[in-house]
């Protein structure tokens, strides 16, 4: 066998391991089953590719992640490895002829989602395969005690009995100690070896900063900062505000949500990673499989729902080694939201079982049929259909795709229709004298035999891959054709894509789920308390906090965060007295905000908002509905 080091040096230009990694591959060369507890930006990824890559025969890689399995093959691609994902909206032949590919064309590695496992297609053809490694990603999605958990990934063990014999490694960047014992037990590892690495950053700073104006304070990190940023906000609408006022701040800034189209992702991702912007404005869509060495700061809003997709998020700073900081934004008004988002919205089964029967109906799905179809799905429009709350429904969607009901592709994407309407021959002389458009033609023809006969549904982003081109070029020539006479062409827009993984049952369906349903409900309450904590607790380092919660204990305080510097902070020997008096001065003079108050009494945020809460606490003062403050009694 060929050392992993040469392997590393080949296709990654390294020269040596990052800490454990060395040690991971050498236990999964030895046909260990391997645990791998890494931090976000650890290297997970290397851990299974390299000993892959040694061994003869094909890696099966399970992930939950479409966008992250399509970024790794495009990875592998790109460094001459074969490798392929088989995700959601394939068709039988195609899946098919994919699965005969890996047995037959010498491919390394198989992405495959865990839903996938359930098909006896899928099945049938891993057992000819010459599995040499499973590799299961994001491995907490296993336990019913993980973030995320996904009962699908249960089916993983199929692979075990599959092949007995090929060993099995497991990775995740974020998972509690019980949630370790479950995943050991799901997967039937024997006599694992288990790798946890200490989730400890030195030169990452945990910052929680109460603000009653975040903006202000926002633009005074960033332009103190100028090194690369991400701020997360809550949703897609907020990416856009928050770009505008960065702009209008002189701060360039793009932003990221599920609903951009493709192309747009590419650019404003592309713009970031070049330092063509300062900051990425995003939801929680962005940055899984995002290795960018330089963010200086990751910035909070609004509160993440849980510490686990906190951490991952926050880690995506300071990759470098050099300092950097990781930041939430808070004040009053973050406890209500983030209950009414993550936990008021929390559904229950009886109105999971209404909305599956619904989604069921709204695509003339009959009973006991439905099977892995995938539909255009545009959820505002379902949503008023049957007058269901927005927020509570899209979580019976995330519960239905977690579950493996359904898979649900939130992507913004063009919907089209055609068909031929000239003769085979006055095709072929259109075509002689328009040769640019001769590949995209033959494509369509070749993917959609009758589209000649009746309108087709086509696939865009399929031609565009076949013809090598990329869809903007091809809804180019669709319109070009349409012109011309040659074709009718319906479009639309659709921000989201449905495929029905089990047949439509109706009750039985939800019945399979209800009690992980409830299991996951009360953990996901557990999660969003233990966020209240973290934020509210500012006597215990916040580094100590974060990496208890995960099980490491002996930690020492790291003396960059939040509460370790404000303890470490020279006092200053302000008297509360004098300064409430100065304030209550102040606000005779009319309302005024706590910035104002701290540079015209030229105190710091702490002092000065110590003294407001005690004014607050006492009715002394007031908030106005602007955010400023105010005598009670004036």
């Amino acid at each position: 066998m060929e050392h992993p080091i040469n392997i590393l040096e080949r296709y990654w230009k390294f020269t040596s391991f990052r800490h454990n990694q060395e040690a991971i591959i050498e236990a999964v060369l030895n046909g260990e089953d391997t645990f791998a507890l890494l931090p976000t930006g650890g290297g997970k990824s290397i851990c299974f590719q390299v000993p892959a890559l040694v061994k003869k025969g094909i890696c099966i890689v399970i992930s939950p992640l479409i966008a992250l399995m399509k970024d790794q093959v495009q990875g592998l691609q790109n460094k001459g490895i074969k490798a392929m994902a088989i995700t959601s909206g394939i068709s039988y032949q195609e899946l098919d002829a994919l699965l005969d590919n890996c047995i037959y064309g010498n491919y390394k590695f198989l992405y495959l989602s865990p839903e996938r496992l359930q098909q006896d297609i899928v099945q049938a053809r891993i057992k000819l395969m010459p599995v040499n490694l499973i590799a299961v990603d994001e491995a907490h999605c296993v336990s019913q005690w993980g973030n995320d958990f996904r009962p699908a990934y249960k089916n993983i063990t199929i692979l075990r009995q599959l092949h007995p014999t090929v060993n099995c490694l497991a990775l995740t960047a974020s998972a509690r100690p019980e949630a370790i014992k479950d995943i050991v037990k799901e997967l039937d590892f024997l006599n694992p070896k288990i790798f946890r690495q200490s989730f400890f950053r030195p030169n990452l700073a945990y910052l929680v900063l109460h603000e009653e104006d975040k903006y202000y304070r926002l633009e005074t990190i960033l332009k103190k900062y100028t090194s690369s940023s991400i701020i997360y906000v809550r949703n897609r609408k907020s990416t856009v505000s928050l770009v505008q006022f960065l702009q209008s701040k002189n701060i360039t800034a793009t932003n990221y949500h599920g609903g951009l189209s493709n192309a747009d992702k590419e650019t404003h991702m592309a713009h970031w990673l070049q330092d063509k912007r300062q900051v990425m404005v995003a939801t929680n869509a962005f940055g899984m499989g995002i290795d960018k060495p330089n963010v200086k700061t990751v910035i909070h809003l609004n509160l993440p729902e849980s510490i686990e997709s906190y951490f991952q998020e926050a880690g995506r700073a300071g990759r470098n080694g050099e300092k950097a900081f990781a930041v939430i934004l808070k004040n009053n008004s973050d406890k209500p939201l983030v209950e009414k988002q993550f936990i008021d919205v929390l559904p229950s089964v009886s109105f999971i079982k209404t909305v599956y029967r619904k989604l069921c109906s709204y695509f003339q799905i009959s009973y006991g049929e439905g099977e892995y179809i995938t539909h255009d799905f545009d959820f505002n429009t379902f949503c008023n259909i049957y007058k269901f709350n927005m927020s509570l429904c899209y979580n019976v969607l995330l519960v239905l795709d977690r579950n493996s009901i359904i898979s649900l592709t939130k992507q913004f994407k063009n919907k089209v229709s055609l068909q031929f309407i000239v003769s085979n021959n006055a095709l072929f002389n259109y075509l002689k004298t328009h040769l640019d458009l001769n590949i995209i033609v033959k494509c369509i023809l070749r993917l959609y035999g009758g589209v000649f006969d009746t309108e087709t549904k086509i696939n865009t982003l399929q031609i565009a891959n076949k013809a090598a081109i990329n869809e903007a070029v091809l809804m180019k020539a669709l319109l070009k054709l349409e012109k011309d006479d040659i074709i009718t062409l319906q479009t639309g827009k659709t921000d989201a894509q449905i495929t029905f993984i089990e047949p439509r049952e109706d009750e039985k369906t939800i019945n399979r789920i209800s009690k992980g349903i409830v299991l996951q409900n009360k953990l996901k309450q557990g999660q969003v308390k233990a966020m209240l904590n973290y934020i509210e607790n500012d006597t215990l380092c916040k580094s100590i906090q974060l990496l208890t919660y995960f099980g490491e204990k002996d930690i020492e305080p790291c003396q960059v965060c939040s509460v370790c510097t404000n303890i470490n902070k020279p006092k200053k020997n302000t008297d509360i007295k004098v300064l409430k008096n100065k304030i209550i001065e102040l606000l005779q003079n009319g309302d005024i905000n706590s910035r104002t108050i701290c540079s015209t009494l030229k105190c710091s945020d702490l002092e000065v908002n110590h003294v407001l809460k005690i004014l607050l606490e006492h009715q002394i003062i007031q908030v106005t509905p602007s955010n400023t403050y105010k005598l009670s009694h004036l």
